[in-house]
């Protein structure tokens, strides 16, 4: 074998490692239920995860249960379309219609060709300045998921938060075993924070679940006011899609 031929297969090889390397590990499309307590109300939420023919759309509902429903009606729903890139998870699209709280419909796009979002809070228009790459709060979940499977995670965040962006810092709160109706598990806690905010919400996630949280915690002043735990969990695209026609349906 010549001195040509090795150098030709050895830049091929190198070449396949790159690749290798630089190919990410995909989100995992998969439906979740979780047991949920709001300060005194309780509830369900449900989480879908699917690909879409440009990346995937994720979709979040709360429902009051039992006595709660009593107390509060309507429910919470949040929906966020976005692609994985060369840099992560790019936000395209986000939703929020909230009949609990009888919010303002939230209505957003991002235009990553201007760099700009734009859409509408209720009856108002609203367009921002994007310095980089900024995600809504449904988003942001789903980009700290893709960057632990990818080892890559960062220490900052820019979400957007209606009027402004602002800068989440993201921080590493260790492991722990976790039990739920889903099983038991081994997680790793990830806080992130808006700066100049008194809300902290932790992640516990689960690396064999494709980093999905099995327990969803929001603190304000130091005190619990959320929490999500995880009841029942499917991966796969039938899962994602059933859950997509159930949500469809109601």
């Amino acid at each position: 074998m010549t001195k040509v031929m090795l150098r030709k297969i050895a830049v091929l090889a190198t070449m396949m490692l790159m690749n290798q390397a630089q190919a990410d590990a995909p989100l995992i499309p998969h439906q979740a239920e979780y047991k949920v307590r709001i300060s005194v109300v309780s509830g369900r939420l449900n989480t879908m995860l699917r690909r879409t023919e440009t990346g995937y759309v994720a979709n979040h509902v709360i429902r009051p249960t039992g006595f709660s429903k009593i107390l509060v009606n309507g429910s919470m729903e949040v929906t966020s379309d976005f692609a994985i890139e060369s840099d992560g998870v790019r936000p395209d699209h986000y939703i929020a219609i909230d009949t609990i709280r009888d919010d303002p419909k939230i209505d957003l796009t991002f235009d990553w060709d201007s760099n700009e979002v734009a859409g509408t809070v209720g009856d108002e228009d609203v367009a921002l300045q994007l310095g980089g790459i900024a995600y809504d709060p449904v988003s942001i979940q789903y980009a700290l998921m893709h960057d632990l499977l990818n080892q890559k995670v960062n220490k900052e965040y820019l979400l957007f938060d209606v009027d402004k962006m602002r800068v989440a810092n993201v921080s590493d709160v260790g492991s722990k075993q976790i039990k739920t109706k889903a099983g038991e598990f081994a997680a790793i806690g990830v806080r992130h924070q808006k700066k100049g905010s008194s809300r902290v919400t932790t992640l516990w996630c689960v690396e064999e679940l494709g980093y999905l949280p099995v327990i969803i915690e929001q603190h304000r002043n130091g005190k619990l006011n959320f929490r999500a735990t995880l009841v029942s969990y499917s991966a796969g695209e039938e899962a994602s899609l059933a859950a997509s026609t159930a949500t469809s349906a109601q």
